[in-house]
Parts: C-alpha cells; structure tokens; sequence
C-alpha cells in the first residue's frame, strides 16, 4: 500500500480479492493508535524491509469541540480546548521517523512541540480503538484475566457489588473458619502433614523446628479462574462448545457490551471505533445481515464501524451512512476506490464468485413477450438441449391478452437490466409489430440500438408465436385465429407444441426460435 486517501462515513466497508491489502489498512491505523505490537520493530511495517520510504498515518479527525466536552478529566479537557482553541478539526501524523510521536495541526498550523503534559490529555481525547482481527479467538475475549473484556467488566461490576456484601464477608469467615481454626478438621490434617515435612527436613538442617501448611483466603480474581460463559440457544452449554459462528457472534457482541460499559464509566461521551477483519467469518449469511443491522445501530451517535469482507451481504443493501471501497492490488500496489451504485452490482458479482454456475444462476437470458413462449422454450430445451449452457427464459409482461400486448412492457422489463452483467449476453425475442404497435417497436430498437447491432433482438416473421407453429395437426393458427385466442389457450397450446414437436420439427420449421437459443448459447457465460 503505497499511498491512499479517504474520506470516511459512519459504516465504512472493504470489499476485493484475498491478499489485496484490505488488513494492511487497518493494521496501519492500528499502528497510528496504538503505536508498535509487542515484539516487533519499526522495520517489520516495511514491504521487504525496505525503510528507504517513510511510513506515514495521518487522520483528520472531525467534531473535535464536542469530544473534548465530552472529557470527564476536567485537568485533561482544559488543556485540549485550549490547545483546540475553537477549532473543530485537527489533523493527526504519525510516521516512521519519530514512531513515539504523534504530530498535531490545528487550523491549518502544526503545533511545534505539545504543551507539556499534553500527551496523557490527548490519549484521553482520541477515540477508542477496537480492533477484532481473524485471528482473535473467542477465549481471547470471554476468558477471565485482567486485561480481557469479559474480566474488566466482571471485576469491576462485582467487586463494587462484593465489597459491602453480607453473603459474601459471611463466605470469607466460613473460608477462614475452615482452613485457619485450630479445631478445623482441615487445619489439625495440615499440622500433621506439617510435622512429618519437618522430621525428614531436620535430618538435613537441625535448626528447623516447624513447618507449616496454610490457605490464605482467595482475592476476589482467584474466584472467577474458572469462570465460563453458558449459552441457551435451544440447547444450554457452554460457549466453548458451541460452533465458530455463535462463538463469533458472542465475541463480537461482549466486545459491543464491553464499548457499552466503558462509555457508561471512564469513557463516558466518548466514540468508539470498531475495526472488523473479515466480518462475515463463521456467520451465516442471515447471521451476517444482522450483525450488520447491528453495527449500523452502533453508528447512529457517535461510533464509527470499519469491516472488510468478502461477502455480499455487506455491500447489496444499501443505507445512507454507507461507504464501500473496492480494494484490488495493481503491479503488487494496493489501490482502493469508492463504488458507487454503478458498480455495485459489478462488485456484488465477483463476491459471489465471478460466474452464475457459481451462484446458482442461469449462464444467460432470454427475455420473450408472454407465457407461451417461456413454456415452448423452457420444453424445447429440456428435452432436447439438456446439455446445453442453461439459460433462463423469462415473460416480459406476464400477461398474453391482446391488449396488453405492447412493446412498451418489454421496455418497462427490459430496463432495471440495462446496467446488468447480462447486458452484452441476454437475448430479446420480440413478435413482428402489428402496424398500431410498429411506432413502439420503432422507440424500441433505437432505444436499444447496440443491443439489436450486437445481435441480440431477434423478431419473429409474424406477429404471434402461434402464427409460426409448424403446419401440424392443429398446431398453426392464422392472425385471425389468435385474435379470438385467451391467453389461458395460448398457453395451453404452447405447452401441447413443446411436448410434440420433435427436434427436426423444431429446428427445421421454427427456424427464428432456434437461432434465439443458438444466440443466446453462444453469448453465455
């Protein structure tokens, strides 16, 4: 990632290929926060430890009068509005050649040294920095230590709740009762195992005259080591035997409660920044939607929300608080763009693997005027073309009656597909204009030029399907004989036509409708 400028929204997404540089960004915003990882050295940020360069994180931060009034530290907010002095952004760099500093420039001026003491103001000013990359484990968060959500939380809540507790001063003198009275039956085993220590150990140092065995009451911490999370989902178990995706979503859920609990204590009024590494991982594609919902909530005050994915479910609905960016790496550069509503269902495509045989999809389509059609085609194909690309047909109006038989529903089906990945592969198949609809027909095919220059509209000899029906049996109808027809007798018919005819029938006499399949064969993905 050589060089990249954004400008940020609340719910801000990453979407490209594996290994694209997507987790480059945010461990780069990482390193602006939280400076170097444990173990690691300057040189390590570098592509090929290569530090001719200079790394360099800058961020402009917004809404910063509001975030120094939300300051509890009175000392701490004093010296950063004044340091602001009215001014509502400031620009933040950190960069390779000073890695333990951090560079600020208010009102278009960098300050050439901070004010002494600042440093601990501004930490306590910036907003926090949550970062859940993939390798982080549920256990990693929901385990009991010190520095863990979950036992920050729980320390916290239950010592301020233990402390004056009846139940639980009554519970440390039954502890000390039991391991520390002269008459527990715990106290007289220890004092014997004690004198037997002592007789072996006087044998090698005579001075000894006692040794002694004792249980000192627990701290409120060695209580909760073997603390574990239990999960009802139907079946109540332990968290850690769940599968990847519940553990995922518990995570992802005790670190939003964690950002909860410390904006109700420390870290009241202040906003949160949640960077998610690959959001989607272990979530099914319902789980993911509302996870997303959920973190959209989270932007709605003053939160920011970063993920990067590879999953489409966070990219196709669309909300005002939005920004995606394609991430592709070029020449071993990354770049990113913004996507706009034009290439969105471009990006959408390749998340979902680039081809429709991937998705489940048809390879192409082909757009015809009513029923009867799709149930000819649809038979036609079956029986005899089953190894053939699969292609979907599909009614442009839905309806045959006569009048309702207007080019203009084919316009109105046709257009939400102008901008589609189908655009250059679909195939149009239109019946000949009557002469009351040849001036819509006209509109049509000038609307639609490159697609009738591509070879992708094709029109019937006649005005109707039933006109072109080979001369069998009762098969081929006469204009006036459509005009009597329903629609629910077209389609009858054209489903008696698609289990009879034969192949040869087929290719032979309805000439135009097959080279519509040929066309729309070869023009498929």
């Amino acid at each position: 990632m050589e060089n990249a400028v954004f400008d940020f929204k609340d719910f801000n997404v990453f979407v490209g290929q594996n290994n694209a540089g997507k987790t480059n960004l945010f461990e780069a915003i990482g390193w602006f926060f939280k400076g170097l990882p444990k173990g690691k050295s300057i040189r390590d940020l570098y592509p090929n430890r290569n530090t001719s360069k200079e790394i360099s994180v800058e961020i402009e931060f917004e809404g910063a009068l509001h975030g120094a009034e939300n300051m509890r530290n009175e000392a701490n907010k004093t010296k950063m509005l004044n340091v602001l002095d009215g001014n509502d952004t400031l620009t933040v760099k950190r960069t390779s050649t000073e890695p333990t500093k951090r560079k600020l420039t208010i009102g278009g001026l960098e300050l050439a040294r901070n004010p002494a003491g600042f440093d601990k103001a501004f930490n306590d000013f910036l907003p926090k920095f949550e970062y859940i990359h993939t390798k982080q484990y549920f256990d990693e968060v929901a385990k009991y230590s010190s520095k863990t959500p979950v036992g920050i939380m729980l320390s916290s809540v239950l010592e301020e709740i233990l402390q004056d507790d009846p139940q639980y001063s009554a519970f440390r003198t039954k502890f000390d009762e039991l391991f520390d009275d002269e008459n527990s039956a715990v106290k007289v085993e220890f004092d014997k195992l004690g004198d037997s220590v002592k007789t072996h150990l006087e044998k090698q140092f005579a001075e000894c005259t006692k040794v002694c065995f004792e249980v000192t009451s627990p701290e409120f911490d060695d209580l909760l080591k073997n603390f574990q999370t239990k999960v009802d989902d139907g079946v109540e178990t332990y968290a850690s035997e769940k599968g990847d995706g519940m553990q995922r979503a518990l995570m992802l859920a005790i670190i939003q409660a964690y950002a909860e609990y410390r904006k109700n204590r420390d870290d009241a009024g202040k906003s949160f920044l949640f960077f998610i590494d690959e959001a989607e991982l272990h979530l099914h594609p319902t789980a993911q939607r509302k996870l997303k919902n959920v973190l959209l909530e989270l932007c709605e005050d003053l939160d920011q929300v970063f993920i990067n994915t590879h999953s489409s479910v966070f990219v196709a609905d669309e909300h005002a608080a939005q920004k995606i960016f394609k991430v592709e790496k070029e020449d071993s550069h990354t770049n990113f763009r913004p996507v706009d509503t034009f290439d969105k269902p471009y990006v959408v495509f390749e998340l979902l693997g680039g081809s429709p045989s991937d998705l489940l999809l048809p390879r192409n389509f082909i757009i015809v005027e009513g029923p009867s059609e799709v149930e000819l085609l649809t038979r036609v194909i079956r029986r005899f073309y089953p190894d053939k690309p699969c292609v979907q047909v599909i009614s442009a109006e839905g309806d045959t009656h006569q009048a309702k038989r207007s080019i203009n529903a084919i316009k109105k089906a046709f257009k939400p597909l102008e901008s589609s990945i189908f655009e250059e592969k679909m195939v149009v198949l239109c019946d000949a204009p009557t002469n009351k609809a040849q001036a819509g027909f006209d509109d049509f095919i000038k609307t639609f030029k490159t697609f009738k220059d591509r070879g992708q509209i094709i029109v019937l000899e006649r005005g109707s399907l039933e006109e072109c029906y080979p001369d069998h049996e009762d098969w081929k109808r006469t204009e006036e004989q459509v005009s009597e027809m329903s629609g629910k007798q077209k389609t009858k018919l054209s489903k008696r036509v698609g289990d009879h005819i034969t192949k040869e029938q087929f290719e032979n006499e309805m000439p135009t409708l097959f080279n519509t399949l040929e066309t729309a064969w070869e023009l498929a993905y």
